[in-house]
């Protein structure tokens, strides 16, 4: 598998993750996450001669998404969201385009994913993760062969999301981390919408005393 990384300006201030995955063997790549700088996108998606088959959105915010259409434009794929954030897409009010200095985005879903869906570039198998609370259709993808996970904007390095935006919830991030990602291995790599990579080894302490006590 090949992975590139690459921080991109949103116009939100904060760098934003985009993450191109490619199978060596079929070329066949997807896009997490474009949220700026399509021009710098496009130019790493010619250098590996990418077959883009999939965009995947882990959340429809406007710094997630501000390369989007000119991505689909010019390198097609499909895109693909968690049912629950394709509105967002065309929602200003959920998407925030607007807050961060974006121009109207219009685009639709190719596909709404849900939890437990698998996505496959070539041999590369993904699970759709479905984590609200950043957002009701925030979701995650792991992949378990390469031990690694792409967690959007549910868990950070050190904590998790914002929750004081439309559609959050901070029970529900919290139930979303502890539930459904902290289970995974401990030795998965997480790459996160912003900021640095972390591991699941790294984060489950943070978390402990968040839990609801079982009787």
């Amino acid at each position: 598998m090949i992975l590139k990384i690459l921080r991109v300006n949103s116009g939100f201030g904060e760098l934003t993750n985009c993450y191109i995955v490619q199978d060596e063997t079929t070329k066949e790549t997807m896009v997490i996450d474009p949220g700026g700088e399509a021009n710098k996108i496009i130019e790493m998606l010619d250098v590996i001669e990418a077959k883009v088959k999939y965009i995947y959105l882990t959340h429809c915010h406007g710094d997630h998404i501000g390369a989007l259409e000119e991505v689909k434009e010019k390198k097609g794929g499909n895109i693909l969201i968690h049912r629950f954030d394709a509105e967002g897409l065309h929602n200003k009010n959920i998407s925030l385009t607007e807050y961060i200095g974006l121009g109207e985005i219009n685009v639709e879903a190719d596909s709404r994913v849900d939890d437990g869906d698998v996505i496959h570039l070539g041999d590369i198998e993904f699970k759709v993760i479905h984590t609200p609370g950043h957002t009701a259709g925030g979701s995650s993808l792991y992949c378990e062969k390469e031990k690694l996970l792409f967690s959007g904007d549910t868990l950070f390095r050190g904590t998790w999301g914002r929750t004081d935006l439309p559609t959050s919830n901070f029970e529900d991030i919290i139930k979303s981390i502890t539930n459904k990602l902290l289970v995974l291995p401990e030795d998965t790599i997480v790459y996160p919408g912003h900021g640095k990579i972390t591991m699941i080894s790294e984060e489950e302490p943070i978390y402990y005393n968040l839990k609801e006590k079982e009787d």
